[in-house]
């Protein structure tokens, strides 16, 4: 994982504006938000392995997910960009059991926080520089 400097680093607006805007970027709500914090994620390569990550939390109200009505205040952290690689194969270890499956659907991955190449940290860069223009709270 790799911080970058960004402009939208303490940027603080409605959920709905951020997420309007960097909808347009290509980003998308990550899985992993609650009412109070969350992060606005873009893959940067077709496997799905490197992501450039804008963390918030929120500052007045709670989050309601994807509603697009959401009236939210939430204050961007910085960014930042991670490679996570994962199997692509399937697991040979793996023991069916119904109520297992329900909770542990994917395999571990096999390095979460993967060295990253200078190529994908300047391409990080480089969205970054691009959504920065245009966004005007």
């Amino acid at each position: 994982m790799i911080n970058l400097e960004s402009r939208l680093e303490n940027v603080e607006d409605e959920f709905v504006n951020i997420d309007s805007y960097l909808c347009k970027h290509d980003f998308s709500l990550a899985g992993n938000w609650d009412y109070k914090h969350g992060y606005l994620d873009k893959r940067l390569d077709q496997e799905r392995m490197v992501w450039l990550r804008i963390p918030f939390h929120v500052t007045k109200g709670n989050l309601d997910g994807e509603c697009g009505g959401c009236r939210a205040t939430v204050k961007l952290g910085r960014p930042f960009v991670f490679k996570y690689v994962y199997n692509t194969g399937t697991d040979k270890h793996a023991m069916p059991h119904l109520l297992g499956a329900l909770f542990d659907q994917f395999q571990a991955p096999l390095d979460p926080d993967a060295h990253l190449e200078d190529e994908w940290v300047q391409r990080a860069r480089s969205v970054l520089q691009e959504v920065e223009l245009g966004y005007l709270p």
